[in-house]
């Protein structure tokens, strides 16, 4: 595996070695001793699985008491994958980082805890699995707004699209009143 970092200091984009045959391919996605000299080192207690429709936009979502750091991959179609940072003494507070995560690439990214965390599927069908170092707290559960002017994620919805939001994400909250990390 190799461990690329990100424009954010700590966001790190994996991209895993492949091997391929005649029969198919095979990849490791998770190797403790890997991650660890890497300087990922995690225990992780939760694994999610989500599917989505093309042009749906989930998060930006974290949890403040309880926050959760995730490894996050997608093993059918392709997502824009986006980590903001919500650390408030951080050199990179409310910058983020996105990457295209596809089954094709099959490139992973690391997103400690103190960032949210979303995602745009760009295309029907799309599966995307993360392992989380903390369990899902719904009433710890925080959400940005997606498309709040002063993190300005440059989401690529093709030309005239708007994203399909649940309840929640339409009603995120802006950078100026969320709630950040000490």
């Amino acid at each position: 595996m190799r461990f690329q970092p990100t424009e954010i200091e700590d966001v790190v984009l994996i991209v895993p070695e492949v091997f391929t045959d005649e029969r198919g391919a095979f990849l490791e996605t998770w190797q403790a001793t890997e991650f660890r000299t890497a300087g990922i080192d995690r225990d992780f207690v939760q694994d999610n699985h989500s599917i989505s429709h093309r042009h749906v936009l989930r998060g930006l979502h974290y949890q403040l008491r309880r926050p959760q750091g995730k490894l996050v991959r997608v093993v059918r179609g392709a997502v824009f994958d986006v980590a903001v940072d919500l650390r408030a003494g951080s050199p990179s507070f409310a910058r983020w980082v996105g990457r295209e995560l596809s089954a094709e690439n099959r490139h992973m990214l690391w997103i400690p805890e103190g960032f949210a965390h979303g995602f745009l599927a760009l295309g029907d069908g799309t599966e995307l699995v993360y392992k989380c170092t903390d369990v899902y707290v719904p009433e710890d559960e925080h959400c940005l707004l997606w498309n709040d002017a002063g993190v300005a994620v440059d989401w690529p919805l093709a030309s005239g699209a708007r994203p399909v939001l649940s309840d929640k994400d339409r009603v995120g909250r802006s950078l100026e009143d969320a709630a950040c990390y000490p």
